[in-house]
C-alpha cells in the first residue's frame, strides 16, 4: 500500500524518526534556556507528533517544489505555520492546555502562531527535504523487509500504548480543569452577589445618613429663622436704660472718693 507513491511502512517509520527528531530539538533548545532538563512533547515517549507530521508535509507535498526554491519556501512557510496552528487551535480545544504560546511576541496570530517561527519553518523544511531527509531515505531503502515490517509492528504497539496512557490523563486533567473553572465561575457569582449586596447595604446606610443629615440641617436652618425673628428687632428698654445711667454715675462717684482720698495723703506728707 502507497501514498502518493510512498510506502505506508516508509511514512510511519518516517513519522516516528523526524517526532523523535523534533522531540530532541525542542527538549534541547528549551533546555539551554531554562539551564535545566526540559522534557517537550505531547506524548509521554520521546516523540512531538507534530514535528513527523510536518515532515510527512513536506514528504508528501513540498518535494514536486524543489525546483523554485522561492515558492517552495513560501508554500512550505504557509503549510506549516497553518498546521501548527491547526495542532495548537485542537490541543487546546479538547485538552483545555496551552501547550505553547506565542503571545510575547510581534505579529502573532492568538499565541498560536507567529512571524518569526512561520520564517524558521520553512528554513527547516529546507534543511530537511534538501539536506536530511535524502539521507534518511537512503538508510531506510537498505533495511531489509522483514525488519522494516517489524519496526513498524512494534513501533506501533507502543504508540497506541503510550497515545491512550496520554488520553486518559489529558482526559482527566481537562476534566479537572472543567471543574476548576466552574468553580472560578461560580466564586465569581458569589462574590458579585456579596458585592451586590454590601453594595446595597452601603446604599441603604448612606441613603439613612443622607435622611439624618438633612434633617438636622432643616431644624437647624428653623432655629435659625426662629433666633433671627426673635432677636433681629430686640431694642434697650427704658428699664435697662436707666440702669445704665445709675452705673456711670457710681462710676463717677466712687472715681472722685479715690481722687480725694488721695488728696488727703498727699497733705498729710
Amino acid at each position: 500500500m502507497t501514498i502518493l507513491g510512498y510506502p505506508i511502512q516508509a511514512l510511519f517509520l518516517y513519522f516516528i524518526f523526524y517526532s523523535f527528531l523534533g522531540w530532541l530539538m525542542e527538549t534541547c533548545y528549551c533546555s539551554i534556556l531554562e539551564h535545566r532538563l526540559v522534557d517537550r512533547g505531547f506524548l509521554y515517549g520521546p516523540i512531538c507528533p507534530i514535528y513527523g507530521a510536518g515532515v510527512l508535509l513536506m514528504v508528501l507535498f513540498f518535494t514536486p517544489l524543489k525546483h523554485n526554491l522561492f515558492v517552495f519556501y513560501l508554500t512550505a512557510v504557509v503549510v506549516m505555520t497553518s498546521w501548527e496552528y491547526f495542532v495548537a487551535w485542537l490541543l487546546e480545544t479538547t485538552t483545555h492546555v496551552r501547550y505553547w504560546d506565542y503571545s510575547r511576541f510581534r505579529f502573532n496570530i492568538k499565541g498560536r502562531v507567529c512571524l518569526w517561527v512561520a520564517l524558521v519553518w520553512g528554513a527547516l523544511s529546507y534543511v530537511v527535504i534538501f539536506w536530511i531527509h535524502p539521507a534518511v531515505d537512503g538508510i531506510y531503502q537498505t533495511i531489509p523487509g522483514w525488519l522494516v515490517n517489524t519496526l513498524c509492528v512494534v513501533l506501533l504497539v507502543i504508540l497506541l500504548v503510550d497515545a491512550t496512557l496520554t488520553i486518559r490523563h489529558l482526559a482527566l486533567v481537562s476534566q479537572l480543569v472543567v471543574k476548576l473553572a466552574a468553580a472560578r465561575d461560580e466564586a465569581q457569582v458569589q462574590f458579585s452577589l456579596g458585592k451586590a449586596e454590601l453594595g446595597q447595604m452601603l446604599e441603604n446606610q448612606s441613603a439613612a445618613l443622607r435622611s439624618n443629615y438633612s434633617q438636622q440641617v432643616a431644624r437647624l436652618e428653623r432655629y435659625s429663622r426662629s433666633f433671627r425673628r426673635k432677636y433681629s428687632n430686640m431694642r434697650l428698654t427704658s428699664r435697662y436704660a436707666s440702669l445704665t445711667d445709675d452705673l456711670r454715675a457710681s462710676a463717677a462717684a466712687a472715681r472722685k472718693e479715690i481722687l480725694k482720698k488721695r488728696e488727703n495723703r498727699k497733705k498729710r506728707k
